[in-house]
């Protein structure tokens, strides 16, 4: 069983610059006895509201105090269907209270939920919140994103670069509250000495690239780099609300905590191209020529007003 205190986590949210309110909602279990680390293990939520006023952040919340619930509630031994099991079961009961609102009010949220035991993690997802594992100075996606334009990606349809600027990039397939029984996945991953678990919403990937997050996260700790990231994030229009969380497992050694600082692209040096070239130096010696020319023509006028004035005084 992992040990109290193996693991270290840094969850944060923002609204961003451009929202009037936050619909993120971020959850962290985390054990105090090593009875509840074997109960429950280690269990982190990031979930994005979606529905406009104040639907977004009810739906988040409301999600994800029901899923934990559920999920404390359940004695299944089999830790990956007790994460689906209770995020059906959350999804069943928002949509029972937006029929008890009964405003014709649409309520989703996205969740991606990581549970960690013995080693082991466990994430389920429905949506485009993502988690990424990072390991030894590598980080890749583990979760797919259920959106439109990961779907035409997929399909070929269009490029990874056109999705990134398609204007419905922001559509998500499936939530929880959309559907009786939306696609909730299940990914499993073992753990190692120094691994890092990403958890984020879609409003920090939309301004960071997968290179800059491993960058940011490979070079300093957990809590660090959890804020430059959500830090960069604002600095390029925080256009969404910001949420991100890294778990690490275990010790990790960093050998010097550096903030990361975005790449600025070079300015070309000027090269004059091969046709400029061929005539520039003839146009510098035509010039040359011309000073020369200058110079004696007006020593020769000189001499010559010289003579004249000789000849008239004697």
């Amino acid at each position: 069983m992992t040990e109290l205190g193996h693991i270290t986590a840094c969850f944060l949210t923002d609204t961003g610059q451009v929202r009037g309110h936050n619909e993120d909602f971020i959850y962290t279990l985390e054990p105090q006895t090593p009875e509840e680390a074997e109960k429950d293990g280690w269990l982190y939520i990031i979930a994005d509201g979606v529905g406009g006023a104040d639907a977004g952040e009810v739906a988040s919340e409301y999600a994800t105090e029901r899923m934990v619930l559920h999920y404390q509630n359940n004695v299944n031994a089999d830790w990956g269907e007790r994460i689906i099991d209770a995020m059906q079961a959350a999804n069943t009961d928002l949509r029972k209270l937006v029929a008890d609102r009964g405003d014709n009010t649409r309520m989703a949220t996205t969740m991606v939920a990581a549970v960690i035991r013995d080693s082991h993690a466990y994430i389920g997802n429905v949506g485009d919140s993502r988690a990424y594992h990072w390991r030894n100075g590598r980080l890749r996606q583990i979760t797919k994103d259920q959106s439109l334009v990961a779907k035409l990606v997929e399909e070929g349809a269009i490029t990874q670069a056109e999705a990134d600027v398609h204007p419905r990039r922001n559509v998500i397939l499936y939530s929880l509250g959309s559907e009786n029984t939306p696609k909730i996945e299940l990914f499993e991953l073992d753990l190692e000495e120094g691994d890092l678990l990403l958890l984020c919403s879609d409003g920090l990937t939309r301004h960071l690239t997968d290179d800059e997050i491993n960058t940011i996260i490979s070079r300093t700790t957990p809590e660090f780099a959890t804020e430059q990231m959500i830090f960069l994030a604002n600095e390029r229009g925080g256009e969404d609300n910001i949420s991100a969380g890294i778990i690490q497992f275990g010790e990790r050694v960093i050998e010097e905590t550096r903030p990361f600082t975005p790449a600025i692209p070079e300015t070309a040096p000027f090269v004059i191209p091969t046709a400029a070239a061929q005539t520039a130096v003839p146009q510098n010696h035509d010039r040359a020529l011309l000073w020369l020319y200058t110079i004696a023509l007006t020593l020769l006028m000189a001499v010559l007003i010289f003579i004249v004035w000789f000849i008239l005084r004697v």
